[in-house]
């Protein structure tokens, strides 16, 4: 991941501070192949990484555990099939289990709200050891209940971090969309950042460690 700098509505950068595939749920197939490319990057902890051809298709369904309730999130292979194999295979290896969500931005001028997880290391610079190309059209929207990769400073840098848009958020269409959370995590991440955060050293205050803690316990296929 790379250092971290101050955020607006424009640039979202990581924060510096679910191997093989089987069982879960997926609907329909896609309608032709989809070969996958997972370049070695030089981040840690490093995973087992995914299966050149997605091992799920279709809608996907994630339960994830953390200390400020349970979210859900609906996975959107069809859209970004390349994303959602990492994150399928990412949690199928317990990445993401009893990890920090290190990120929280409580922004309304500009609009900026996101709650971002992934990283084991907690700093914001972990990462799987390999990067995902983007998935994106140029017109992705990032409504409330988006999730979404977030990137270094540069395109295809994905790799095991992601964000939750819990409220109005500005962003260029540079992101990939993989799937959208439920009404209810919403709610328990808005109500979590009530709290504010704690911002580290040349940002802003609306940008930052979350004040109350958010720790994913453990992210499934369900």
């Amino acid at each position: 991941m790379t250092k971290r700098a101050l955020i607006g509505a424009s640039l979202l950068v990581l924060l510096p501070l679910l191997g093989a595939c089987g069982g879960g749920s997926s609907s329909a197939g896609s309608a032709k192949p989809v070969a996958c490319a997972y370049p070695s990057a030089d981040s840690r902890p490093a995973a087992t990484p995914p299966p050149s051809t997605p091992a799920v298709s279709g809608t996907v369904h994630a339960t994830v555990r953390t200390t400020i309730g349970t979210m859900r999130f609906t996975l959107d292979a069809a859209h970004a099939p390349c994303t959602v194999n990492s994150f399928v295979s990412l949690a199928r290896q317990g990445y993401f289990d009893d990890t920090p969500c290190p990120r929280l931005t409580t922004s309304s001028r500009p609009p900026f709200r996101l709650l971002q997880c992934g990283d084991p290391t907690g700093s914001g610079r972990g990462g799987p050891g390999y990067t995902i190309p983007d998935e994106i059209t140029g017109h992705e929207k990032y409504a409330v209940g988006t999730l979404a990769m977030a990137n270094e400073s540069r395109a295809n840098t994905g790799g095991s971090q992601f964000f939750i848009v819990y409220g109005r958020t500005h962003l260029k269409a540079q992101y990939t969309v993989f799937g959208k959370a439920d009404a209810g995590t919403v709610r328990e991440i808005a109500r979590a950042a009530k709290a504010g955060v704690i911002p580290q050293v040349g940002t802003a205050d609306t940008d930052g460690t979350p004040r109350t803690r958010i720790t994913i316990r453990s992210a499934r296929l369900s």
